[in-house]
């Protein structure tokens, strides 16, 4: 007689059922209007979808970050240092229009109201691109959003600045109107509780030099990382449809980079988006964001209605 036994795994998959009874004792503080506030274009996100992925969620970082602290301070009086507070740092990945944004945004106002951590940060990698002038001297404006379009040192040194308690750290800011980094405009983060790093290549591993060492990755400073996934064809049908949305919104402002698209009817805006995406944005999810995926502590995937349907821990 042949005993099987189940692969072994290091995550733990839950459905959205067994998901949601994980929160029976967290508190959902938000309302029905917050949530509207939140939420992006094109993302159905409501209270309900809320209260049954995101409340358990924002119950399991509050454990996490109060064992991390615990851990800190044990680490401390073990080596005879004075214990500063240092910021639990969580990173939110994922493709162009799968909803990632509305994540990091909605984990911030409900990690901010636990009473354990009311200092919330959120920073998002777009501020660390290289500006258009200097990726159209470098020949990557149309691979703007790949690994390569970021000023990668500035980013870890942000970063490893906030994990070791600087009082000050300052981050670019970006302007999705006019898709540039705005000139001399500033994110001043002041020694959170928590920052959450949101963006599409947060948890690229770190690159092998010429010399065969490797350095340190932005990822190498997370605590948490979260990977919000879904279908790719599902993807492609939600950028699309935000692209013609952003036509009567972001696109008509007068100082927007794509001014130029507002004007096109269904048919044209419809074809230039899945130009875009395809020759754009399905690259660099193959390539570059899709890899990272496994990396995640936890993956959050959703179904063609943009509601998550399964979730995947990573155990400890």
């Amino acid at each position: 007689m042949h005993q099987t036994t189940a692969p072994t795994t290091p995550f733990v998959e839950f459905d959205r059922s067994s998901w949601r009874q994980l929160a029976a004792s967290t508190p959902l503080p938000l309302t029905d209007a917050d949530v509207v506030n939140l939420r992006g274009l094109g993302d159905p996100l409501d209270l309900a979808e809320v209260d049954a992925v995101y409340r358990p969620l924002s119950g399991l970082l509050q454990l996490y970050a109060a064992a991390t602290r615990a851990l800190h301070q044990a680490t401390s009086t073990f080596l005879g240092e004075r214990a500063g507070r240092t910021p639990y740092v969580i990173a939110v990945a994922g493709s162009v229009a799968v909803g990632k944004s509305s994540t990091a945004r909605l984990l911030r106002e409900l990690l901010r109201r636990w009473p354990q951590t009311p200092r919330v940060e959120l920073i998002t990698t777009d501020g660390f691109l290289y500006p258009n002038a200097e990726l159209e001297r470098r020949g990557l404006l149309e691979r703007k959003g790949f690994p390569e379009s970021y000023d990668r040192r500035a980013l870890l040194r942000f970063v490893a600045d906030v994990k070791a308690g600087a009082p000050e750290v300052s981050a670019p800011l970006y302007d999705h109107v006019t898709y540039d980094i705005v000139p001399g405009g500033t994110q001043v983060v002041h020694r959170p509780d928590v920052l959450i790093v949101e963006g599409l290549n947060v948890l690229q591993p770190a690159r092998v030099t010429a010399g065969g060492t490797s350095s340190l990755a932005v990822s190498d400073f997370f605590d948490f990382s979260i990977y919000v996934d879904a279908r790719a064809a599902d993807i492609k049908r939600w950028y699309v449809s935000r692209f013609l949305k952003l036509r009567r919104t972001a696109f008509a402002q007068p100082e927007s980079y794509f001014r130029r698209y507002a004007g096109l009817d269904d048919d044209a805006a419809v074809a230039r988006a899945e130009q875009i995406w395809d020759t754009i944005n399905a690259p660099n999810l193959v390539q570059n964001i899709q890899p990272t995926r496994g990396r995640a502590t936890l993956v959050l995937t959703k179904a063609a209605d943009h509601r998550m349907h399964r979730m995947r821990l990573r155990k400890l």
